[in-house]
């Protein structure tokens, strides 16, 4: 049965009461929402650009029309098929890897007696997140350099040959994925973890007085109460299949040309065909990307809510 229909006066006050109390929270949000603004809607109306034989002494509205023809000429290129698949594999790879080793690492935070403990490794494992990439690369390399590289000096000690991994491309889906996990799981895995925390005690009790291991515990009590989290981000994940990291596909690999097959994706191209002054075609790319990842979102969510419609997210 429907609830007493507020009268006007009364709504409005409520709302009046609503915003106050909330203030301080809508102060927080603010900076974010006007670099959201600045960064993300205001240029939008430059995605015309994509459709236009750019000039840049005419500008977006004065050059050209030109159609589809900036789309033409990413996916008749070699480049078209290398860079979807690699974008498509590693954020595949990456979305599977991220959710097993943040839960993972969530339960095992969760079961540690000490606290302090507790915190302690909590910031070991979110500080590579904060750290730049660049400093990352540098790590890399300090590991991986041909010539003083603490890998190759490993290997030279145990007898082996050293090796010259910025020129072999087969070890980079290897590198980059453990470069990535080392960087996000933990972070990802406070997101698990401080819902864990916010778990019913009595779940967990009535479980060990059922009888129930620690491994059915974990099954059967808290993978359930992690799964409408697990389900949001596996949702945003999906949606980031056609999109990369920059920043790790271009600055820890050194962009090597050599490295290219294993190793460029759509944004390390796109990143390219901006330094070449290709604008257009670069604009192109990205709206393929946003429409992609879009769609993607919006079938997985439709998905999900004809399955279980209380884990969707809209």
């Amino acid at each position: 049965m429907a609830g007493p229909r507020l009268k006007p006066t009364t709504k409005r006050k409520w709302n009046k009461v609503v915003f106050w109390e909330n203030s301080q929270m809508l102060v927080m949000m603010l900076p974010g929402i006007i670099l959201l603004l600045i960064f993300n809607y205001l240029p939008m109306p430059g995605i015309v650009m994509t459709f236009k034989d750019f000039r840049p002494m005419k500008g977006i509205w004065g050059s050209d029309w030109n159609g589809l023809e900036n789309f033409r000429f990413f996916f008749a290129s070699s480049d078209a098929g290398r860079t979807i698949r690699n974008t498509v594999l590693y954020a595949s790879a990456f979305l599977v890897l991220d959710l097993v080793t943040a839960v993972g690492l969530a339960l095992m935070f969760f079961h540690l007696r000490s606290r302090r403990a507790t915190k302690v490794y909590n910031t070991m494992v979110i500080v590579p997140r904060f750290m730049s990439l660049v400093i990352i690369a540098f790590i890399v390399y300090a590991l991986l350099s041909p010539s003083y590289g603490l890998l190759n000096k490993l290997i030279v000690a145990l007898g082996g040959t050293a090796v010259n991994w910025y020129a072999e491309p087969k070890y980079w889906p290897f590198i980059l994925t453990i470069t990535h996990i080392w960087q996000m799981v933990g972070m990802n895995s406070i997101l698990y973890y401080s819902s864990l925390m916010s778990m019913d005690e009595s779940l967990l009790e009535a479980a060990k007085v059922d009888g129930a291991n620690l491994r059915q515990q974990i099954w059967h009590v808290m993978i359930p109460h992690l799964v409408p989290i697990m389900v949001i981000t596996t949702i945003l994940a999906i949606g980031n299949l056609f999109t990369g990291s920059l920043d790790l596909f271009y600055q820890v690999p050194m962009n090597q040309g050599l490295l290219y097959p294993t190793t460029d994706i759509i944004n390390t191209y796109v990143y390219r065909a901006l330094l070449g002054g290709s604008l257009a075609r670069s604009t192109a790319v990205n709206l393929f990307q946003s429409l992609v990842g879009m769609t993607l979102v919006i079938v997985t969510n439709a998905i999900i809510r004809k399955i279980s419609p209380e884990h969707s997210m809209f």
